[in-house]
């Protein structure tokens, strides 16, 4: 068997920025990619994405037309059109770099060279370059240089569980094709882009099922693959079931990208207690494995299709994100658990060359404490989703229900779920529907207290098709029928980050070359992760023991045990941060003991459930 090496090499950057919200990074690769930074836009509204092609083609004088709902495949043209534009932006960007080579030292050309990893040879060539006097060597070293200079990636992403069904004008239902999912699938498709698609969010068969109707997802003579597959998962089984469903359709996925259940921004889809720690070891021990028996399915199929075959493995990173924090433990992830990039995404949020924020939020992330980041119940897909405290979305969403308008008005329909009051899907976050469940439970003769609680989880919910969106529309200065509020996803860990500083800044920090923590006490990332869990259990617990089951204890007894392996794991590996000081490794044990001790005493609360010999689990 034939591995083709990561290629971790033909990577500018030991990081890359990840998708965040629907417009946080919808034009990101504009501001970064031509610095070798790769990211990821979200490719699920196109009305953003049509909104943002205007505000880009009058700024860089393009051609611009309507692509109006009237149109034939509107949704996936609007797609198209953007990611187009976004590339053509990138390519004059990288074209004028080249042309402007080292003559001004503080252009971007320069400033790509700079931003580079410290120990990255290229960086070095730079620096051997600065030092030598004028010569035509120094002259052959520039053009190498500019050989070298290559922008980083223009990456998409679906969030495959937004795959709403659509209609005509008529009320008749369209083809498969022209759900959601598949048409921004198909506006990637389409583009002129050669780069990657991450599907978030778990396992959408009928999308997957099409992908395979378009070429540039298959090899060429030479192996190469223009449009590639990431997989954006929680564990390695989720990336063994899926990477098997693709194969056996020809189809190979390039990238798999885990990231940490709780210890990141937006959704939060925690695992069974499953570690991120023990879940990287298994990818680790079981890479080659997994990329030697997914090669021969891929093969296999690609041949019975007369579809050209792979010659050897092809080249396949393994990648990481979720509550990244210092240059350390970026490089700990690389050398231990040998990934090919880590995702850094909340600390960006504080970086105004780079998302997308109105100056109002970027303030209220930049004082944010850790009581002021929380997982609330506001996303419609009734999903935890990481938040702030005191976002103009929540209270524009209180001041509604104050007025007798709950919800949203909806305009949008991307969250569509709902068929409890109505036989096409709506939106919970909706005024239809938050009117009638409201009107419902007052109807119920409920308890003062437990219709108060009833009520404020219905209008938790929040308009996030339209809230996420906002702040690209107020920066850009575009004109709205409804007043733009903002909502934001930060995870957790921007409780250890308080400034707004440049991109220079910001590499500079994840490279260890200056440090932008402040002073809030921070714990290893794992340690982090572990007590968010321990308080996800807490809650997990509570739900199984007021409605016992079967399966609920069989799934808290899986948690427990999968949370006290974890912990176990992370005893045996603190010997091998090598990085970091003895003082560090001694406090980071300090803390694991100390949550061990926390987490048994939480098990003796409930002796019926985590003694498996006694009865039905009831509340201690």
């Amino acid at each position: 068997m034939i591995f083709n090496k990561h290629e971790s090499s033909d990577l500018q950057h030991l990081f890359h920025i990840p998708v965040m919200g629907t417009a946080f990074t919808i034009d990101t690769p504009i501001k970064t990619a031509r610095f070798g930074i790769s990211s990821v836009i979200s490719i699920g509204d196109d009305e953003l994405c049509e909104t943002m092609s205007q505000v880009y083609a009058k700024q860089y004088n393009i051609e611009f037309y309507d692509i109006d709902k009237n149109q034939d495949d509107f949704r996936a043209k609007r797609i198209t059109r953007y990611l187009n534009l976004v590339k053509q932006i990138i390519d004059q960007q990288v074209l004028e770099m080249k042309r402007q080579g080292f003559a001004d030292k503080d252009n971007d050309t320069h400033k790509y060279f700079q931003m580079l990893p410290t120990h990255s040879h290229v960086r070095q060539l730079y620096s051997d370059m600065l030092a030598m006097e004028d010569s035509d060597q120094k002259v052959d070293v520039q053009a190498k240089l500019l050989e070298l200079l290559v922008p980083g990636s223009i990456d998409v992403n679906i969030m495959t569980k937004l795959d709403r069904t659509n209609y005509d004008k008529n009320g008749q239902e369209l083809p498969m094709e022209f759900s959601d999912a598949l048409s921004a699938f198909r506006g990637f498709a389409k583009s002129n882009l050669s780069s990657s698609i991450v599907f978030s969010a778990g396992f959408n068969r009928r999308l997957y099922s099409y992908i395979d109707k378009f070429n540039d997802f298959f090899p060429d003579k030479n192996g190469f693959i223009k449009k590639k597959i990431i997989l954006k998962v929680s564990d390695y089984r989720s990336s063994l079931t899926q990477g098997k469903f693709l194969a056996k359709k020809g189809l190979w996925v390039s990238e798999y990208r885990v990231e940490s259940g709780l210890n990141c921004g937006g959704h939060a889809f925690a695992t069974d207690g499953y570690l991120l720690g023990p879940i990287l070891e298994e990818f680790k021990e079981k890479r080659h494995s997994l990329l030697e028996s997914l090669y021969g399915i891929c093969n296999q199929s690609l041949e019975s299709n007369s579809k050209i075959t792979f010659q050897k493995v092809p080249a396949t990173l393994f990648t990481v994100q979720g509550g990244i924090g210092t240059a350390k433990e970026q490089n700990f992830l690389a050398s231990y658990y040998e990934m090919d990039s880590m995702g850094w995404a909340t600390p960006f949020l504080l970086v105004p060359e780079v998302t997308q924020l109105d100056d109002e939020t970027r303030e209220l992330l930049k004082n944010a404490g850790k009581d002021d980041l929380y997982t609330s119940g506001i996303s419609p897909l009734g999903v935890p989703f990481n938040s702030v405290k005191g976002t103009a979305s929540e209270i524009q969403k209180l001041q509604r229900f104050e007025d007798g308008r709950p919800g949203s008005p909806c305009p949008k329909g991307f969250l569509v779920s709902n068929t409890e009051f109505s036989k096409k899907p709506v939106c919970t976050a909706s005024t239809f529907f938050q009117k009638r469940k409201i009107k419902q439970l007052k109807e119920l003769n409920l308890s003062f207290d437990a219709l108060k609680n009833s009520i404020q989880q219905v209008i938790d919910k929040v308009c996030l098709c339209e809230d996420l969106a906002s702040s690209s529309l107020i920066n850009a200065k575009v004109d709205n029928k409804r007043p733009l509020k903002t909502a934001v996803c930060p995870g957790p860990n921007l409780a250890y980050f308080s400034k707004v500083v440049s991109l220079k800044d910001m590499v500079d920090h994840i490279y260890g070359r200056v440090n932008l923590l402040n002073t809030t006490k921070r714990s290893n990332m794992f340690v982090n992760e572990l007590r968010m869990y321990i308080k996800h259990f807490v809650k997990e617990i509570n739900q199984v023991s007021n409605q016992p089951s079967d399966r609920g204890l069989k799934t808290i007894r899986l948690f427990s045990e999968n949370l006290k392996t974890g912990m176990q794991y992370y005893k045996k590996m603190i010997p091998k941060l090598i990085e970091e000081t003895t003082s560090y490794r001694l406090q980071m044990s300090h803390e694991l003991q100390q949550i061990k001790e926390e987490f048994d005493s939480i098990l003796k609360k409930y002796p019926l459930i985590f003694d498996y010999s006694l009865g039905v689990a009831v509340p201690a």
